[in-house]
């Protein structure tokens, strides 16, 4: 039976023949004729071969060139050779469907201009350097994008210098309070009691521990301060601004000896150098938007000064307000006259801003912007409708107290019955006193009754009631409570007449 397989020619004959062996492998192997090879055969070549397999072994009887070669001489071959232009790669991006010819009624449109031949259509001639609304293309900016400045980053040199010089029993608890302060070392000693009661053991007292983490933090802060300082006099030069003032702001509290004050002086002279320059950079950037007439950029980077308070130089003001009021003007976009207002918003020429028009049909993420900046902008603002409200600073959220511990809560107990058993009896009221209380809160009394016989899930609710009631619109017995109480701090008593009256 024949069967085509790959074979490897291993070796060549003096009588003519060669060996064979299945191509990748040991077996099967054998002998052929070598007057079925190829022209150029050599050994080690992989070919494919007919053989017959018998019993008596495997007879190849044609052997085919390997796959690169063709077995046809040099000179009979042809050499295909490729376009010597440059080949470069084509982008295409599939345009949106559009609207369907057909009409509704099923008809085409019948334009005349459909077979217009493109060859015949006039076409203006572009000017080199211009797109098709006639502007001049933008510049081209052959300066390198300015570098992010880098953030501080501290080392642990002093930190660590502290911690290693403690006792060995206070190491574990000043790298937990290094590592989140006095609520790190609450949650361990949480930790450690959880697990102790899991185990049957006793449980660790928080109040030496406790103690003992809050007389090593502010050692601890003094000693992270080092770091940060040392970090920011050895980065000065390329270390963002913000961190160099926070060192410096921090230094009041942390730097308290000799060293650490010639520290913060080297710090703070070095700031002073680097404002200088970060200043001079930033005037020469708004100049180079202001010629390239970018002047959203501008605006954006007139916000910004390195020097805090710092005034722009005469000529940038005035040429910057110009160019902001020539953007405000003409055929202008409405998502375009947004984006510039709220760029005024912010720079310091704002006040010699006007806009001398407004769109017919302002949209509504034209209004959004301004109600957003209306404040900045007052008087843009009302041309708009909108009246600007000063925006109040919320109320600072304070920092939540940790729980008591049992031992302070129960020392807390402890005071408080001293204090009682310590203390005198009352004295009686005041007669004119309760009296005049009494005046005022009479018609208050009978809803309290009933609020009494009703449980105290009624009474819960009559009392939202009655707050929501006082909110909405003051009763006349709340103002009569306030000025029978004012007449008793002072000591004089109201007449019976004005007490009716207010009751």
């Amino acid at each position: 039976m024949s069967r085509r397989i790959e074979v490897e020619l291993t070796s060549q004959r003096d009588d003519g023949t060669w060996t064979w062996r299945a191509a990748g492998a040991k077996q099967p192997k054998g002998t052929l004729d070598g007057g079925l090879l190829y022209s150029g055969a050599a050994i080690g070549d992989v070919c494919r071969a007919e053989a017959d397999f018998e019993i008596d072994g495997i007879f190849v009887t044609a052997v085919l060139p390997p796959k690169g070669r063709s077995g046809r001489p040099e000179d009979e071959r042809i050499e295909i050779k490729g376009a010597e232009q440059k080949f470069e790669a084509v982008t295409t991006q599939l345009a949106k469907k559009g609207r369907s010819q057909k009409r509704k009624g099923g008809k085409r449109r019948d334009s005349k201009n459909q077979d217009r031949d493109s060859d015949s259509r006039s076409r203006r001639q572009r000017k080199e350097g211009e797109d098709r609304r006639g502007r001049q293309s933008k510049p081209e900016n052959s300066e390198p994008a300015k570098p992010k400045p880098k953030k501080l980053k501290p080392g642990r040199k002093h930190r660590k210098e502290f911690i290693d010089a403690l006792p060995e029993e206070q190491r574990v608890v000043a790298e937990q309070v290094a590592r989140g302060g006095i609520a790190a070392v609450r949650k361990e000693i949480e930790t450690q009691n959880a697990k102790a009661a899991e185990e049957g053991n006793e449980a660790v007292r928080s109040d030496g521990l406790i103690e003992l983490a809050e007389s090593l933090l502010p050692q601890l802060k003094v000693a992270e301060w080092r770091d940060r300082a040392d970090a920011a006099l050895s980065t000065i030069d390329e270390v963002d601004i913000r961190d160099l003032r926070t060192v410096l702001v921090a230094a009041e509290d942390f730097a308290r000896t000799d060293e650490s004050r010639e520290l913060t002086e080297n710090i703070r002279k070095g700031l002073a150098v680097r404002v200088e320059k970060e200043q001079s950079k930033w005037q020469d950037e708004i100049r180079a938007a202001l010629k390239e007439e970018r002047v959203v950029r501008a605006l954006r980077l007139s916000s910004r000064p390195p020097k805090a308070g710092s005034p722009l130089p005469p000529d940038i003001a005035e040429t910057l307000t110009s160019q902001a009021s020539e953007a405000l003007g003409g055929d202008v976009t409405q998502q375009r006259l947004g984006i510039v207002l709220e760029a005024i918003a912010f720079s310091p020429i704002r006040p010699y801003i006007a806009l001398a028009q407004i769109p017919a049909a302002p949209n509504k993420e034209l209004l959004e912007v301004i109600t957003k900046v209306a404040d900045r902008i007052p008087e843009i603002a009302k041309q708009f409708g909108i009246e600007p409200v000063a925006k109040t600073r919320g109320k600072r959220k304070g920092r939540k107290k940790p729980p008591p511990s049992k031992s302070d809560s129960e020392a807390v107990t402890q005071n408080a019955d001293n204090a009682q058993e310590d203390a005198p009896e009352s004295s009686a009221p005041d007669s004119s006193t309760t009296e005049l209380e009494g005046a005022a809160d009479t018609d208050a009394q009978t809803s309290d009754a009933e609020a009494v016989e009703r449980g105290p899930e009624d009474h819960g609710s009559t009392q939202e009631d009655e707050q929501r009631e006082e909110a909405s619109e003051p009763s006349a017995i709340d103002s009569s409570a306030a000025e029978v109480g004012t007449a008793a701090e002072i000591g004089t008593q109201p007449d019976d007449e004005e007490t009716a009256e207010q009751t």
